[in-house]
């Protein structure tokens, strides 16, 4: 489980480097991100169905155990990249078949999900290194770009280009600044 060792490191970084244990224990992000990642590694799996079925079962379970006690909704089915971090937990819902790169970081409230019509339906796929803030909606089928910063209480119905700074319902470009200082 090599993303959740990527995982973990991301989060002693930004924790002035408490011990492993004490974030396993108290941090609800983690404990969302490892069943995740042990769910999704049983999901790509080449194991048999006799047994990866009933595994995955069990993987939903458990999934669901933990959007109840940590209000954090991710499926086994996402695509999720290294170096991912929850910044707070609560209301997080990801689409199951939603796509985020390496080293993105999302807070509180974040839904990624499915919406629109004709060929605007779809879910988002998230380039690397993108911040996405607290209560952001990203919906439909939108690419956002590398390097992005998707600001507090944004709508996001659209495509963003890498390496900018996107605010407002429904999000616009406010500046050329990347997501450097935030990841």
């Amino acid at each position: 489980m090599a993303s959740f060792k990527s995982d973990l490191i991301k989060y002693k970084r930004y924790s002035d480097n408490k011990p492993s244990i004490v974030l396993m224990l108290t941090t609800q992000g983690l404990w969302a991100l490892f069943v995740y990642r042990f769910s999704n590694k049983i999901f790509k799996s080449k194991i048999f169905p006799v047994i990866k079925k009933p595994l995955l079962v069990l993987a939903v379970f458990w999934q669901k155990w933990i959007e109840i006690i940590t209000g954090i909704s991710i499926p086994y089915s996402v695509t999720i990249g290294h170096s991912f971090y929850i910044g707070h937990f609560g209301n997080i819902i990801i689409n199951s078949k939603a796509i985020i790169g390496d080293n993105c970081n999302i807070s509180q409230g974040v839904t990624i999900g499915v919406s629109g019509k004709g060929e605007r339906r779809g879910v988002p796929t998230i380039g690397n290194n993108v911040y996405i803030g607290a209560n952001a909606v990203i919906v439909g089928k939108v690419t956002i770009g590398d390097n992005v910063v998707i600001g507090a209480n944004s709508l996001v119905v659209e495509d963003l280009e890498a390496n900018n700074t996107y605010l407002g319902v429904p999000a616009k470009k406010i500046s050329n600044r990347t997501s450097s200082g935030y990841i």
